[in-house]
């Protein structure tokens, strides 16, 4: 078979945000010669929905460790829920992101790393809150996606149980964390070569050494 890239990550994580640069140049230097796919982990699924104000402390003093390790910039319109949370109207959940990258990767395969970046810009850079349906239609636009077809597939409990599979599938890979990185060298063989953030040329080094094992 051919070796596939595997990215586990959520919408949600922060650190997944200051690795998407690196997982896009990975992805671009290496998107002719192996597949890449992007599995959510469903990292924030509450029974009930939870308030911005539960996690808000604790963003704000993490995210400027991602802002220093990882050289990413989070948006101020982001921000300003995580510095402002009693009048933050955001109940977070991974449930609803993860369903859009589950339709988004049945149209363009081979676009699974564009998409969750893009996602989690629109998060962490633009404020766009994910559990609205019209967080994605800037998205939608710029890959002309019809969006009354996504809407639709997007409150479909078959995309719904997609995503949940793929919730099921990170467990099943033992993830504790994100972001995490495999090479699926065989039906049930996985190498990981990150776990958390990771830099490019570390990333780069671990990736060829699987190539050079297994070509």
């Amino acid at each position: 078979m051919k070796l596939q890239v595997i990215y586990c990550y959520d919408a949600y994580c922060g650190w997944c945000f200051g690795f998407s640069p690196v997982i896009k140049k990975l992805y671009e230097e290496y998107k002719t010669v192996l597949h890449f796919d992007v599995l959510s982990g469903g990292m924030i699924l509450p029974e009930k929905p939870v308030h911005i104000t539960a996690t808000a402390s604790f963003i704000e003093k993490e995210y400027r460790n991602v802002e220093e390790t990882t050289g990413v910039k989070f948006g101020e319109d982001y921000l300003w829920h995580i510095k402002n949370p009693s009048d933050s109207d955001w109940f977070p959940n991974s449930e609803k992101p993860s369903v859009a990258l589950c339709i988004f990767k049945e149209i363009y395969p081979e676009k699974a790393v564009t998409f969750a970046t893009e996602i989690e810009e629109a998060l962490f850079i633009d404020g766009r809150d994910l559990t609205d349906d019209n967080a994605f239609l800037h998205i939608l636009e710029k890959h002309s996606v019809r969006p009354e077809a996504f809407f639709e597939k997007l409150h479909n409990t078959v995309y719904i149980e997609m995503a949940h599979y793929e919730f099921a599938m990170v467990k099943q890979l033992q993830v504790s964390g994100y972001p995490t990185v495999f090479v699926q060298t065989g039906d049930t063989k996985f190498v990981m070569i990150a776990r958390g953030y990771t830099d490019y040329e570390t990333l780069k080094l671990r990736l060829d050494a699987v190539i050079s094992e297994y070509s």
